[in-house]
């Protein structure tokens, strides 16, 4: 718990994790994954938040200029019933890789954040909150689906191509995942 300060300030842990025993030195088990995340419309991608209202956060030295940029579910398999989830607010919106002949605009500042359209925002598996905390969840078949503007406050031409889901087999040690394909 003790290097989690920051994500817990940002509750991106399991509910267990605030209970009142609970100690710097306990552990939380954490399901991290990388989410790369591509503009394919012909319009910047931009924080619907204006620039005054970005919220500094100074565990991790960076502003959230949204709310909600990434949605992270863990459903039972059988049942579909939600038995984890995860959030994102931007880490940091940004450019961080372009495809060739586009050219990188926004990165992180506290001026100007944004993805522009041919371009790539990439959050890896050791960012805080990039996870979905499964300390209480018992191996088994579930499904992970990742959702990008999930509360569709970003507006855009085309909101089909926004989630992903994949099976994910947990066996208590190690996850496997597989046929993972965008869903509407």
């Amino acid at each position: 718990m003790y290097s989690l300060r920051c994500a817990a300030e940002e509750n991106c842990l399991a509910r267990s994790a605030y209970a009142p025993d609970i100690s710097d030195i306990h552990f939380r088990v954490l399901l991290r994954f990388p989410q790369r995340v591509k503009n394919r419309g012909t319009a910047d991608f931009l924080p619907v938040k204006p620039r005054h209202t970005w919220e500094w956060h100074s565990c991790h030295q960076h502003y959230h200029s949204m709310d909600s940029f990434s949605h992270y579910d863990l459903l039972h398999s059988a049942t579909q019933r939600k038995v984890a989830e995860g959030h994102k607010a931007s880490f940091c919106l940004e450019d961080t890789t372009c495809d060739l002949g586009v050219r990188r605009r926004y990165a992180c500042t506290a001026h100007t954040q944004g993805l522009s359209p041919g371009c790539y925002d990439t959050y890896h598996a050791n960012i805080d909150c990039q996870w979905i905390d499964i300390t209480d969840v018992p191996p088994g078949k579930y499904i992970l689906k990742v959702s990008v503007n999930p509360n569709f406050q970003v507006l855009e031409s085309d909101f089909t191509n926004n989630a992903v889901r994949c099976d994910l087999t947990y066996t208590g040690t190690y996850v496997i995942t597989r046929n993972c394909h965008l869903i509407r």
